[in-house]
């Protein structure tokens, strides 16, 4: 196959009068981790598919090469006095990926469909803002209730039942356009090629299952002529080591991520190529609390996670960077200080022996081990975390530990329906710089809680701080809700994400960000 690519470029390239290297400089080659589970914006909930999302769609507001919010479809928008009315005022002539006009009352329709509930869409809890969004969301109030409308053809109005940043929160994949003409037609279909309609610098052009996805750049994007690169093909890289592999061999132009090596061999190796960054990410195991052997054992827990030394998983097992967690919010996020267990201050040795009491009380010995499942998606990285955290919980505690990896999309149903998991791969990247963010999937039993965690005090910890009259009261509430939910044990903390990618010498326009979203329209080729 691939000496038929190659002839096939040879052939081009005596034809146009264009070499084989500048024919294949026409697309940018990304790895992007797993098959996307969808490209249905509403209902997107990971880094893969958001990264193909943020080329095929723009939302009201969307960010440039840095992350820092810049106008989208609106081309300005304002706030009323008491932050709870905000107006955006689109720019003129915009049209969906197929040449149709645009307007302010096909935008609002899609919001309605983004929170009714039988979208299902995992994070519509984040715009509970949004006047009536809750009601809605649960099925109380019809979708034209929700406190979005729009008062002419080029106007978008959203009103809140509390002051919120509503910007950053638009730069989500759930606040982009769905062309429901396409969703009436097609139904789960709509997002296949030929038929996925967006509004973004790309247009769908072809997805082939476990392999890439291609992207093509849109004619009718409002700022189409900036944008460099006319072809994107997104690799499915679920391995990390065989993407560096890729990359070296010059398939890749950009890597996802950076498998677990000595950093200072890839820095001599890689050089200006390996780009490190900090990121607001945190990666924790979640423990099913709904089943047994988790449920109503929070000593057991407790003895789990004391039993994980993260020092050495950060210096021997990630080796980027990234700094050990004893909380679930990363430092980092303006005026909040992050919560952590209370003994994060101990030494190693101190926690094992609390961890090897906890697990006696428990009733649990080396004539009675506990026997637990540890489930992980398919990557090297992850393989690597699961095996050291298996064999540190072997050495202190004499627990048996039965290791399940699960392609992608069955690991994310099986997490979500918790049944059959018991210690999971879980963790959270930020999807606006909010302490918020990473705390209000816990609050309720909605789609992204996938310990089944339920206390009330939580919730309304998270409730007091919706209704703080200050930014200090609400990150003081926050504060409150995450120490609480650090005293459950019903998440064990391993630790602070870095950004760690490979980059093209060739690429231009690649910048770091705390949010690591790096949309293709930004990037260029240099010329040669």
């Amino acid at each position: 196959m691939t000496r038929i690519v190659a002839l096939l470029l040879s052939l081009c390239s005596m034809a146009t009068g264009a070499s084989p290297a500048m024919a294949q400089a026409r697309a940018l080659e990304r790895g992007n981790g797993p098959e996307p589970s969808t490209l249905d914006a509403h209902v997107c909930q990971e880094v893969a598919c958001g990264n193909v999302l943020r080329d095929l769609y723009e939302g009201l507001v969307t960010e440039d090469a840095r992350g820092r919010l810049v106008p989208g479809m609106a081309e300005r928008w304002s706030v009323s006095a008491d932050g709870r009315t905000w107006t955006f005022h689109l720019r003129e002539g915009l049209r969906w990926s197929n040449g149709e006009p645009l307007d302010a009352v096909q935008v609002v329709a899609s919001f309605r469909r983004a929170f009714a509930p039988q979208t299902a869409a995992p994070f519509a809890e984040q715009f509970d803002a949004v006047l009536h969004a809750p009601e809605v969301r649960a099925g109380k109030l019809q979708p034209t209730r929700l406190g979005i409308d729009a008062p002419d053809a080029r106007t978008v109005r959203v009103r809140t039942s509390r002051q919120v940043a509503l910007p950053a929160l638009l730069t989500l994949p759930i606040a982009f356009p769905v062309y429901l003409p396409a969703v009436e037609r097609h139904g789960n279909q709509h997002t296949r090629p030929g038929r996925l309609v967006g509004n973004g610098a790309y247009r769908l052009a072809a997805w082939t299952p476990q392999a890439h996805l291609v992207v093509e750049r849109n004619p009718h994007f409002h700022a189409a002529a900036s944008v460099r690169i006319p072809r994107v093909r997104f690799h499915v890289t679920e391995d990390a080591a065989a993407e560096l592999q890729r990359f070296i061999a010059g398939d890749l132009h950009l890597t996802e991520t950076v498998p677990p090596q000595p950093l200072a061999k890839l820095r001599a190796r890689h050089g200006a190529r390996l780009r490190l960054s900090p990121y607001l990410g945190a990666f924790w195991l979640g423990l099913n609390t709904t089943q047994p052997p988790l449920k109503d054992a929070p000593q057991l827990r407790e003895a789990l996670s004391l039993a994980v030394d993260r020092d050495k998983l950060t210096r021997y097992i990630t080796g980027f960077g990234e700094t050990p967690a004893y909380g679930v919010v990363p430092p980092g996020i303006p005026g909040y200080a992050p919560a952590s267990l209370h003994w994060s201050g101990w030494t190693q040795a101190r926690r094992e022996a609390r961890a090897k009491a906890l697990y006696r009380a428990a009733g649990y010995s080396d004539a009675n081990p506990l026997t637990i499942e540890l489930r992980y998606n398919t990557s090297t990285p992850h393989r690597r975390m699961a095996l050291a955290v298996a064999a540190m919980w072997r050495d202190t505690l004499g627990v048996r530990v039965r290791l399940r990896n699960e392609e992608w999309k069955v690991f994310v149903q099986n997490r979500r329906q918790r049944a059959i998991t018991q210690v999971f791969r879980g963790g959270w990247i930020g999807d606006v710089a909010d302490a918020r963010n990473f705390l209000v999937g816990f609050a309720d039993d909605g789609a992204l809680n996938w310990m089944g965690y339920d206390d009330p005090r939580y919730t309304a910890a998270m409730r007091r701080a919706d209704l703080a009259r200050s930014e200090a009261a609400r990150n003081a509430w926050l504060r409150a809700a995450e120490t609480r939910l650090l005293n459950a044990h019903v998440a064990i903390p391993l630790y602070f994400y870095t950004s760690k990618h490979l980059v093209d010498d060739g690429v231009r326009g690649f910048e770091p960000n705390p949010l690591d979203r790096h949309p293709s329209r930004w990037m260029s080729f240099a010329e040669r």
